[in-house]
C-alpha cells in the first residue's frame, strides 16, 4: 500500500510502481481521511515508459467519493498506445523498471465525459450490465454535447431546457442503482 503520493501540481499526484513488469492489476482507493472537494474527482492514469523511454500514460478510470475505490487491470496496457492525460507538461523521471499511477483531481462532469482504456477495466459484469453502462454514457454525452450556458442561451418558448447537472444527477442515480442491483428495473 503506497499512502503518500508525489504532489507534482496542486491538482495532481503520482505513485511510483516500481517492478511493473510483474504487476496485473492496481487498486487505487481513497483512504476515507480527507475527501475529494464537492463536486470534484479524481482521474487515474497508468503511465510506463516505452522503449525510448519516453512516457506513455494511459487513462484506467476515476474514482469519487461515491465510487472511492477501482481495480485496474494494467498487465495489458503495455502495448498500448498513450491517450490525452493531464501531466503532458510535467517532466516526470522515467526508469525502465518503474511506472507510475497518476491522479488528477478534476470535476465530476469532466470524469463523466473521459473515455478509459477498454483493457484496464476489470470485467465482472454481464453482458446486459455492460450493454446498460455503454448506453448511459452514451446518453450522457450525447446530452452533454449540447450544453450551453446561460450566457449562450437564446429566448425560444417553444423550447424546453433542461440543467446538465439533473441529468448528471439521473445518470449517477441509475448507475449506483445499476452497480448495486442490475436487475432494478424489473421491479
Amino acid at each position: 500500500v503506497q499512502a503518500a503520493p508525489q504532489q507534482v501540481a496542486e491538482d495532481k499526484f503520482v505513485f511510483d510502481l516500481p517492478d511493473y513488469e510483474n504487476i496485473n492489476h492496481v487498486v487505487v482507493f481513497m483512504l476515507g481521511t480527507i475527501p475529494f472537494p464537492d463536486g470534484m474527482g479524481g482521474s487515474v492514469y497508468f503511465c510506463y515508459p516505452d522503449q525510448s523511454g519516453m512516457a506513455v500514460w494511459q487513462l484506467l478510470g476515476f474514482v469519487t467519493n461515491e465510487k472511492p475505490s477501482a481495480i485496474f487491470k494494467i498487465s495489458g496496457l503495455k502495448s498500448g498506445k498513450g491517450s490525452q492525460h493531464p501531466f503532458g507538461a510535467m517532466n516526470l523521471p522515467q526508469t525502465p523498471s518503474v511506472a507510475q499511477i497518476g491522479i488528477s483531481v478534476e470535476l465530476l462532469e469532466n470524469l463523466a465525459q473521459q473515455t478509459p482504456v477498454a483493457s484496464a477495466a476489470v470485467s465482472s459484469v454481464d453482458s446486459f450490465t455492460e450493454f446498460t453502462q455503454k448506453m448511459l454514457d452514451n446518453f450522457y454525452n450525447f446530452a452533454s454535447s449540447f450544453a450551453v450556458t446561460q450566457a449562450q442561451m437564446t429566448p425560444n418558448p417553444s423550447e424546453a431546457f433542461i440543467p446538465a447537472n439533473v441529468v448528471l444527477k439521473w445518470y449517477e442515480n441509475f448507475q449506483r442503482r445499476l452497480t448495486q442491483n442490475p436487475l432494478f428495473w424489473k421491479t
